[in-house]
């Protein structure tokens, strides 16, 4: 199968727009309201019991072509690290905004099965509960760190068995600013755990603003490029011998490539 993302890399192409489909295609209604439509069609995929691998490929191509239609230049670096015959792995990377959760499949999964650790409420919500349930997504209350972090080592040791990778935001929610300090080491202690290696990523998907109101209804903001750079992965012996070492290895590969991208020019 062909898919949009099937190198190691991918920019998103230049394209010229008159000034009125550019002003129409970058306000927050047109955005949403073409996302909204998206998440309805998977959210029906996922109560018919037909949203497999295939399919969260081709509803998050859908997502990145609507991001891109609305403004937003994409690029996303070191796919040559994700190998499903090396893994599964566990990865951990910053959580920026609800923009990478919309991208996540059409990167990843034409290369590996994998899951995410995400609160329970999300279970609960019309459109995402579905398919958080169907990908057998790990949900955790976020309200006493040592249940939450019992839940993820079950849960995730019981996924990578299967052969499932386990996707972890360690800063739990979403912070516009890195800061090292609110980055646990949850994703080193699940790997070394299990017995698997550990990818970092980094990425920068600021395009999407928080809103005042509500947060995911926020301002575009198509001057701000969207990057994602996945790193090479820790492997197994790695963890088992310094995890406190990895983390600290994983800390400084995301502030380095997030510095770098604060120094490019904007679009």
């Amino acid at each position: 199968m062909k898919y949009l993302i099937n190198a190691d890399s991918y920019d998103t192409a230049a394209r010229e727009t008159s000034r009125l489909s550019a002003w129409l295609r970058q306000t927050r209604i047109y955005f949403f309201l073409r996302l909204l439509s998206n998440y309805y069609q998977i959210n029906r995929c996922a109560r018919q019991g037909k949203l497999d691998r295939a399919r969260q490929v081709y509803y998050s191509e859908q997502n990145l072509r609507i991001l891109e239609a609305c403004g937003a230049s994409i690029h996303i670096r070191g796919l040559d690290h994700i190998k499903a015959s090396e893994g599964p792995f566990v990865l951990v990377g910053n959580h920026v905004s609800a923009l990478e959760s919309m991208l996540l499949n059409a990167i990843l999964s034409p290369r590996i099965e994998f899951t995410y650790v995400v609160k329970n409420s999300l279970f609960k919500t019309p459109l995402i509960g579905p398919p958080m349930r169907s990908l057998k997504a790990i949900g955790v209350e976020r309200k006493n760190a040592r249940d939450d972090f019992k839940v993820i080592i079950d849960e995730g040791r019981k996924r990578l068995a299967e052969g499932c990778s386990v996707l972890i935001f360690p800063e739990a929610t979403r912070h516009r600013e890195f800061l090292p300090q609110r980055f646990n080491s949850i994703g080193c202690k699940l790997a070394r755990s299990a017995g698997v290696g550990l990818i970092p990523f980094a990425l920068k998907t600021d395009f999407l603003a928080p809103g005042w109101l509500f947060r995911e209804f926020g301002p575009l903001c198509p001057q701000n490029q969207v990057w994602f750079e996945f790193g090479a992965p820790f492997s197994r012996e790695a963890l088992s011998e310094n995890d406190k070492e990895v983390h600290r290895a994983t800390l400084e590969f995301i502030q380095s490539k997030i510095s770098a991208w604060k120094q490019l020019p904007q679009s």
